[in-house]
């Protein structure tokens, strides 16, 4: 099935959403995840998911069995979770490495930087090497990754351009928070399972135009006129507020802020997409990252982690903060899993966009549509 993706890129006053296909095929949902999900830097996990060297979590991406694990030497790899002698999955729960990575199938070993290290009795019994066998040639497949803001990106196509290179803009953007940033621990993060394809996150996300209606207790103080779009056409859009509100403790206790930012920051903040699914929030005093893991065309999990800029903060403000951001974040989900029943309506054309409001949304839609229309033509021009 081949979507018509002609009037994706008009002009916004012009232009229709993505296909209702996009978020109900399971046929377009398989080509898409390689010309969007696979093609770019997506999201994979947080480095904070492995925080100690020798720390190791398996991950599912879209079926791929994925290794994070965090090496002897503190680096933060992802491996294919997968031995290269039968194909065993190596590592099946969260664990710490004591030594090397040992496949249970045949006990090959593997070093935390992926090298093989050990191949017992391959030659034979008592014998552990054989002439034919090179382990030079046979360590762990390792995919491309890159940690910004404590997001592990990964590009598993291996054809993306450097990351630093594609998100160039945002990164000088946000180059103030060029600093470290910790983790709060486990009461600093959760994760929310919504029946919703993982796009429609994104734009629910990227917009304020819904704040009103859906979060009217933080509409109360930060209202929708003092939202700003983020629409430049590009690798990112979002939108941006001009009056965030420092959490307070009892008291009036704050969390410490980020070092030297400018007078922008005092009272604005801003909350970006990196596409094609990362969830980025930027304020004073703390941050955070959401990663959309993808489970099927209708299933998406939301992996949220917040930071902090100190080690250590006050423990009973930092558990009041996670809870008023899932209380805000679970407003969403009727929004987006709304939005995904009904794109099992045959006549909705993929919607319009408020020229006004709707510029970040659009963004994205016209961003995932040049990624599928590439990958077809790619994919045309190499079975010529």
């Amino acid at each position: 099935m081949s979507t018509d993706l002609s009037t994706v890129n008009r002009p916004i006053s012009q232009a229709n959403g993505l296909p209702n296909a996009h978020y109900t095929d399971d046929t377009v949902f398989r080509e898409e995840s390689e010309a969007v999900l696979f093609a770019n830097w997506a999201g994979l996990a947080v480095a904070a998911d492995v925080p100690e060297p020798g720390d190791a979590k398996p991950i599912s991406f879209l079926g791929l069995p994925m290794l994070l694990i965090r090496d002897k030497d503190g680096v933060v790899r992802v491996f294919q979770n997968t031995c290269r002698h039968r194909g065993m999955i190596l590592v099946s729960e969260p664990r710490k490495i004591e030594g090397a990575i040992r496949c249970p199938y045949h006990s090959w070993c593997y070093s935390t930087k992926g090298d093989l290290v050990a191949t017992p009795h391959v030659g034979g019994p008592g014998q552990n090497a054989h002439p034919d066998m090179d382990k030079s040639t046979l360590g762990l497949i390792e995919m491309r990754s890159h940690v910004w803001r404590d997001v592990v990106f990964i590009n598993v196509s291996g054809t993306a351009a450097p990351f630093e290179e594609v998100h160039a803009e945002l990164i000088a953007r946000w180059s103030e928070f060029d600093q470290p940033m910790y983790h709060g621990g486990t009461d600093s993060k959760f994760e929310l399972s919504v029946k919703t394809n993982y796009k429609l996150a994104v734009e629910n996300y990227c917009e304020s135009y819904h704040l009103p209606w859906v979060h009217p207790g933080l509409n109360s103080y930060s209202r929708l006129e003092d939202h700003y779009n983020i629409a430049e056409k590009g690798k990112y859009s979002g939108q941006g507020t001009l009056v965030y509100r420092q959490f307070e403790g009892d008291g009036g206790k704050r969390f410490p802020d980020f070092a030297g930012l400018s007078d922008k920051w005092d009272e604005g903040a801003e909350y970006i997409t990196v596409y094609p699914n990362v969830l980025l929030g930027a304020q004073r005093d703390h941050a955070f990252a959401i990663v959309l893991e993808p489970k099927a065309v209708d299933h998406t999990v939301e992996h949220i982690h917040l930071y902090y800029a100190a080690p250590e903060v006050d423990a009973e403000m930092r558990a009041k903060n996670t809870s008023l951001w899932k209380e805000v974040f679970e407003e969403d989900i009727f929004v987006v899993e709304g939005m995904q029943q009904g794109r099992m309506g045959p006549g909705f054309d993929g919607g319009r966009f408020s020229p006004a409001m709707d510029g970040p949304t659009h963004c994205y839609h016209a961003w995932v549509a040049d990624q599928i229309v590439s990958y077809r033509q790619a994919r045309d021009h190499a079975a010529e």
